[in-house]
């Protein structure tokens, strides 16, 4: 974990890459789960978080190009964590905001967004306030 200097002050911050493939997700899952845990999230918070860093994955894993690498980025920012998820895609398109994953997605995490890099390279955020309440 390192800390590093940004519009919002000094946060920690840690990023994990692997595969693009299911197989991993555990890996991004316990991270999630540790990392809550550090900023005092109750149980339930933890595994909402948990649970919706998993559906983002699951999101993006559908149109990632074959072989490469999902990037996992965490950054701990006073009582919440915000997390992005991020992968190279065959066709570039942004998730639906009007499916049930979304829904789902929403609920658990609080805050949601996506965006698209000229590259096609599909990002998913999520930004999880201790306390259950969305950030705004």
């Amino acid at each position: 974990m390192s800390q590093i200097d940004g519009d919002l002050g000094v946060q920690d911050f840690v990023e994990v890459r692997l595969p693009a493939a299911g197989a991993y997700l555990s890996v991004l899952r316990t991270a999630t789960a540790g990392l809550a845990a550090r900023l005092d999230f109750t149980l339930d918070e933890i595994e909402d978080l948990r649970i919706a860093v998993d559906e983002a994955c699951a999101i993006l894993l559908q149109q990632a190009v074959p072989g490469s690498v999902l990037s996992c980025e965490f950054r701990l920012v006073g009582d919440s964590l915000k997390v992005t998820v991020a992968a190279p895609t065959t066709d570039g398109k942004a998730p639906e905001r009007d499916t049930f994953a979304w829904t789902v997605l929403s609920a658990l995490a609080g805050e949601v967004d996506s965006s698209v890099g000229e590259d096609k390279t599909v990002s998913i955020s999520l930004h999880k306030k201790r306390g259950g309440s969305a950030a705004h």
